[in-house]
């Protein structure tokens, strides 16, 4: 068997028209009992990797054919969006992270008899006029 037979043979049709098409495979069909449950989910998920192959070589052949500046223009409007998201996202997690920790510094206040909210503010005023240091609460 020559190399271009063998890819023949094994490259399935690429029939959009009817991508989930069962009857040309019985093993594909649900109702046969010649495979069991999971080697039918195995079938299933190989053919939905097919069809996203198949739509993703269709895109790639699409930007193959479109002009690259539209391709560098698509790409930069990209590029944007997800700095703009990554600085959300980050902006997100240090804001939790320091509202638990505030909220654990309060708890091991609490805790150790610190008051009955856990926070303090200190203020030292001992550098004006001889002033003593006072907490808020």
């Amino acid at each position: 068997m020559s190399h271009d037979n063998f890819l023949r043979s094994t490259t399935p049709s690429r029939d959009t028209s009817n991508p989930t098409s069962n009857e040309s495979n019985p093993l594909l069909g649900s109702s046969s009992g010649l495979v069991s449950e999971l080697e039918q989910e195995v079938l299933d998920e190989y053919s939905r990797l097919l069809e996203n192959v198949n739509r993703l070589s269709d895109t790639l052949a699409n930007l193959a054919d479109s002009p690259a500046s539209l391709t560098l223009d698509g790409l930069r409007l990209l590029e944007r969006k997800t700095a703009t998201v990554y600085t959300l996202l980050k902006a997100s997690v240090y804001s939790i992270v320091l509202q638990q920790q505030i909220i654990n510094d309060g708890e091991a206040a609490a805790a150790a008899g610190g008051g009955d909210d856990g926070y303090e503010y200190q203020h030292d005023d001992s550098a004006m006029q001889g002033e003593e240091n006072t907490i808020m609460r």
